[in-house]
């Protein structure tokens, strides 16, 4: 499985932007993406998850209410969209993709074996 990124970018406080990540390969055999973010010299924090399948959503509480994951079944591409954007939201933002449900692990790094390289959210 493959995971290419896109769609981030430079933007104000208060302002909005849509991540994609197009997943390829043996797509049909993952069950649920994640997205994740890493500031410098912090830990790479689990944001938002999808489980495919369902299309039952989990989104970390910094960013409840503010952003929404979806997914286009038709060209394997799972969203990010990031609405009233903050300095704190700044990072690296990577999507991660598995082959096991893992009900406990929608948010968790260490569950994703496949991981897309990453697009830079820079917010001021």
């Amino acid at each position: 499985v493959q995971l290419v990124e896109s769609g981030g970018g430079s933007v104000q406080a208060g302002g909005s932007l849509r991540l994609s990540c197009v997943r390829s390969g043996d797509t049909h055999s993952v069950k649920r993406m994640g997205w994740f973010r890493q500031a410098p010299g912090k830990e790479r924090e689990g944001v938002a998850g999808i489980y495919l399948d369902a299309g039952v959503t989990y989104y970390g509480d910094s960013v409840k209410g503010r952003f929404t994951v979806s997914q286009d079944n038709s060209d394997n591409t799972v969203y990010l969209q990031m609405n009233s954007l903050k300095p704190e939201d700044s990072g690296v933002y990577y999507c991660a993709a598995d082959r096991y449900v893992d009900l406990a692990g929608i948010l968790l790094e260490r569950t994703y074996v496949y991981w897309g390289q990453g697009t830079q959210v820079t917010v001021s």
